[in-house]
């Protein structure tokens, strides 16, 4: 699909949890966030209702996000469920790696395309200090995992701290020695005015956004750093994703509806 200033829009990322086993500086306040209740998240059912639509408007590429989406019950199923789907190219997910070891095997098995593992650092306890309580050797694992059973592996580095440098070469040389890629993140906040910044591979510029994003509760999000949503209506999704391709704006602004903790990123 084209939006109103001629982007080729074909990228659904989904949101199929806002809760995560981790509570990362960037994400969320140390004090955690009020998650929504389960009866308001969406049903795999009705995710895949949705990526039908999209994939029949030309929606060729879908990643599933969270919060964590491993946390999410039944989630190898709906790997199954959306690769059935005609026209869906590319399945990935984005993950924090640490529930990944004992289901990677089984999630390649059914069809997911490829994995994006945020790794920031090596070190045991900046990793701990990063995620409040993570262990690196389980998000280490997690990516062998995925590597051992054929999945493609990149690995997201969010930038922002003192000694980044020193992480940035620690993960480049675990990244070489695993056969993955890196991937370099800005740190940002949604509620501070969004700027494209050429150093790093995401945020992307706006100019070339190509995506939009379901959240967890069944809102269409055109834009990650805005408060316009599209709540999708199940007696017309095609006109749901529509209306939210329509809705992209030429650049992000800000938001303050989300976090960065159930928005998908």
């Amino acid at each position: 699909m084209l939006d109103s200033f001629d982007r080729h829009v074909h990228y659904l990322r989904v949101s199929v949890t806002d809760r995560c086993n981790l509570r990362c500086t960037y994400c969320m306040p140390a004090e955690g966030v009020a998650f929504v209740p389960h009866d308001r998240i969406l049903s795999l059912e009705r995710i895949a209702l949705v990526v039908r639509a999209a994939a029949g408007l030309g929606f060729d590429k879908v990643r599933l996000t969270g919060g964590e989406p491993l946390v999410r019950k039944g989630l190898p199923g709906l790997v199954s469920m959306l690769r059935d789907i005609p026209g869906v190219a590319t399945l990935g997910m984005t993950t924090n790696g640490t529930l990944l070891a004992p289901v990677a095997a089984d999630l390649a098995r059914r069809g997911l395309s490829s994995v994006n593992v945020s790794l920031d650092t090596l070190d045991p306890g900046r990793f701990a200090a990063i995620t409040r309580g993570g262990d690196v050797r389980d998000a280490l694992a997690g990516v062998r995992a995925a590597r051992a059973a054929g999945l493609p592996v990149k690995l997201n580095v969010v930038i922002g701290e003192a000694d980044d440098r020193a992480d940035l070469d620690a993960v480049g040389a675990f990244a070489e020695a695993e056969g993955c890629a890196v991937q370099t993140i800005r740190r940002y906040r949604l509620d501070e005015d969004k700027f494209d910044d050429e150093r790093y591979e995401r945020p992307s510029p706006c100019a070339a956004c190509d995506r939009i994003r379901l959240l967890a509760t069944g809102e269409l999000k055109p834009c990650l750093h805005g408060d316009a949503s599209v709540p999708v209506d199940f007696g017309d999704i095609e006109g749901s994703i529509r209306a939210c391709v329509a809705m992209k704006p030429a650049c992000g602004s800000h938001a303050s509806a989300h976090l960065v903790s159930a928005i998908g990123g």
